[in-house]
Formats: C-alpha cells, sequence, structure tokens
C-alpha cells in the first residue's frame, strides 16, 4: 500500500511539471465570467429540470439536511475528499455570477470561469457529450433555485494533487471533449443510439460502471465491465456480462420496468443504484426509458462462460440453521423468494458474482428498494450486523450460495470482516 501511496505521490509530481507548460494555455484559452443572460422560457426551464434529474445533479450536490443543489456532503476517493459545490444562484456562494457560456464550458470542458480547472469528480468525461442547448436548459432550471448563501467548501487533498497544474495534468492525460447529442428533444424516436447518448452523457452511468487505473482516470479498454465504488464497499457489477448485470437476454420492457420502479419480479435494485432509480430514472420520460433499455441491451460480451463449481463445499450445518431461522420466512424455504416482494435467491445473479460485497452489505446494512410512483411502499430487508457474527455470517451466505442449483465459492469471515470494520466515508 505504501508503494502504491509512493507511486502515485511521484506521479503526481511528475505532473506538476508537466502541467506547469500547458496549464496557462487551458486559463488562456477560457474567457472570464460575462453579464448573467435573462432566464429563457417555461419550457426551457422545464426541460432543465427533467435534465437535472436525468443527471441525478442533486444526489451529489446536496447535503443530508440541506437544502437542494447548495452543495453536497463531502464524496471519498482514493485520493481524499471531495466537496460539491453550490450550483444555487447565490452570486458569491453559487453560481450567480455565471454566464451560461461559462456553465457550457464546466460541462463540456471540464472548465471553470477564469479557466479553472475543475475537479473530475465533477464527471465531465461524461457530461461533455453534453449539447449546448441542453447545458443552456440545465443552467436556465438552475437559476430558478432559491439562492443559498452556504459556502464551498475546499477539497481535502493532499498536495499537490489538488493543484491547477496537477489537474490539468490529469485532465490531458484521461480527457478529450466528444461529440456533443441533444436529448433534449422530445420528439425523438425510442433507439438504442438515443439510449447511448442518454446512458454514456448526462446519466454517466460508466463513471460507476467502469473500472479506473491508480490515477482515477476511466480504463476505456474495460469499459462496463464493472468496479468497486470509491468507497471500497459497493460493487457496481459488469453491464455487459450476463452473469453480473448484463442485461442482454432481458426484453427491453422489462429494463425500463427495473429502471422506472426499482424492481422486476424477483431482480431488485440496492444500495447506490437504488438512489438512482429513486432520484433519477424513475422520472425517465417513456421514449428515454426504452431508449436506455434498447442500448444497455447492446451492452455484451457474449455468452456466460460457464463457471465450475467449487472444489469442495462441505455440508453447511450452521448456515442451513441461520437460514432456516433468520431467512426463510421471507426468502422461501428454497430460496424461491416471494414475487413483487422478496426476491429469489435461487439463481439469483447477485447471490452469486464472484464479488461478494454487496451480498455481504446487504446482510450487514439490510436493503430497502427505492420508493418510486410505480411501487411507492417496496419491501424491505432489516440488518444483521448486530444480530450475527462473522462465523454465522460467513456460513449462511456460504450456504445460500451453494443452495437449490447454486454454485458460487464459499464467503469467507474475511470477507465479512473487511466490510464490517471498513471505515465509514
Amino acid at each position: 500500500m505504501k508503494k502504491i501511496f509512493a507511486g502515485l505521490f511521484a506521479a503526481a509530481l511528475l505532473f506538476v511539471v508537466v502541467a506547469e507548460w500547458v496549464a496557462p494555455a487551458v486559463r488562456k484559452s477560457t474567457p472570464s465570467p460575462q453579464a448573467l443572460p435573462a432566464i429563457q422560457d417555461a419550457t426551457q426551464v422545464q426541460r432543465g429540470a427533467y435534465l437535472a434529474r436525468l443527471g441525478n445533479c442533486a444526489q451529489c450536490h446536496t447535503a443530508r439536511g440541506g437544502q437542494a443543489y447548495a452543495g453536497g456532503d463531502g464524496l471519498q476517493t482514493p485520493f481524499g475528499r471531495v466537496y460539491p459545490g453550490n450550483l444555487t444562484p447565490h452570486p458569491t456562494a453559487g453560481i450567480g455570477q455565471w454566464s451560461e457560456g461559462d456553465f457550457w464550458r464546466a460541462m463540456h470542458q471540464g472548465v471553470g470561469p477564469h479557466g479553472r480547472v475543475l475537479n473530475p469528480a465533477f464527471p465531465y468525461t461524461s457530461f461533455t457529450r453534453v449539447s449546448r442547448a441542453d447545458s443552456d436548459a440545465l443552467f436556465a432550471y438552475l437559476r430558478t433555485l432559491p439562492a443559498a448563501d452556504t459556502k464551498n467548501k475546499s477539497h481535502e487533498l493532499p498536495w499537490p494533487l489538488g493543484t491547477q497544474t496537477a489537474l490539468t495534468a490529469w485532465r490531458i492525460l484521461h480527457f478529450s471533449e466528444a461529440e456533443t447529442t441533444t436529448i433534449a428533444r422530445v420528439d425523438a424516436p425510442p433507439s438504442a443510439r438515443r439510449g447511448s447518448e442518454l446512458v454514456q452523457g448526462l446519466g454517466h452511468c460508466a463513471e460507476c460502471h467502469t473500472p479506473r487505473n491508480r490515477l482515477g482516470g476511466l480504463r476505456t479498454s474495460a469499459a462496463w465491465n464493472g468496479a468497486t465504488l470509491p468507497d471500497g464497499r459497493w460493487y457496481a457489477p459488469a453491464l455487459n456480462d450476463p452473469s453480473e448485470a448484463g442485461l442482454s437476454n432481458w426484453d427491453a420492457a422489462d429494463i425500463v420496468t427495473l429502471l422506472t420502479r426499482g424492481q422486476h419480479q424477483q431482480a431488485y435494485v440496492a444500495g447506490p443504484m437504488a438512489d438512482v432509480v429513486r432520484n433519477s430514472t424513475q422520472y425517465l420520460e417513456p421514449g428515454d426509458a426504452l431508449s436506455m433499455a434498447l442500448y444497455l441491451q447492446t451492452l455484451s460480451k457474449g455468452a456466460a462462460a460457464p463457471k465450475p463449481a467449487p472444489a469442495s463445499v462441505r455440508e453447511n450445518a450452521l448456515g442451513a440453521k441461520l437460514y432456516e431461522n433468520q431467512c426463510a420466512q421471507c426468502h422461501g424455504k428454497r430460496g424461491e423468494g416471494v414475487e413483487n416482494a422478496y426476491p429469489a435467491l435461487a439463481g439469483n445473479r447477485a447471490v452469486l458474482m464472484d464479488n461478494t460485497n454487496n451480498l455481504v452489505l446487504i446482510l450487514l446494512k439490510g436493503a430497502y428498494g427505492p420508493s418510486t410512483t410505480g411501487k411507492p411502499q417496496p419491501f424491505g430487508m432489516p440488518p444483521y450486523q448486530f444480530a450475527l457474527n462473522d462465523v454465522e455470517m460467513a456460513n449462511v451466505l456460504s450456504f445460500i450460495r451453494n443452495s437449490w442449483g447454486n454454485h458460487a465459492l464459499p464467503v469467507t469471515e474475511f470477507d465479512i470482516n473487511k466490510i464490517r470494520n471498513a471505515p465509514d466515508r
């Protein structure tokens, strides 16, 4: 671990030297703020509100218990804590002095007023695909919000990672402007191409579902292969792998149901994805939801390779007893679940994935689906972190992963312990 951080620090120093040559050019190329234009018509503002939900902007830019869009709780990254800024039209604390052009450059180029390079925790690597028209609509909506005087917090990053020169160097290595696409057209017919624009642009799905390199850049050669989130615990499963979260063999209508309700038959969303459904995808217009489904169907590596059964899985009497006493009432004696209530565990991809982080987290912390218009009162699972110890959790999960036709490697006490004792971020 020390070698990794030493390498990152050395690389950051090199970036500072390199970026000193190019940072002035980036700053000079971007004009300083101009006079704020008048807010456009109500249709543009309404569309901007929809786009803000599609981008799930409020989730990051709203602190728990705070005013919407007035700045978010810190986001923990492998490099330090980053604080999302105040997007309300306050003249000093927010973006009240920004112009449409400033906002557009932030979205499309990752560069703010006066040429300051933004921290890539703001996913401009995806937002660069958003069109100028959509950016202007989003900005018009933000201008209608109540102004909040909440001051932006400084990022907690070790020197020199938060410097403009280091951020410029990162931008050179990991970012290039993309062709823009307009998703604000309400008359566009559903298509996989439109879905690609939604998923890869304002939806910024790759930011979670694509692994990153040691410097935090997206590994485009491994797009959609799944990745552990910056919290070090939750795993965003691969969207191109049918053994994880691949949807190539799903009907488009079923994908739409999952995106807008958070549940379809025995498939459920949990953890960070439940937040995405609650705050964002449940509000998708029908054509946009179908377009996203059509695109997600195209993300496939092909048929999943059959996984060999574990070499030896001993009879798990303790796991069987725990399952009968703690789990069978909801999930069924044979893991069959209850349709539209509790998920089946037999044949469940979330149960069988090689990465068991999500499975352990759900058992430890509980799981509650998103409350959506289509399903306002979802069923939930209580936390067991105080009811079961590491040995008991490892046994019951191993039993579930190797019963009723399931075959997967057992869960170990270490798998439980590393998640249970991981620091909250």
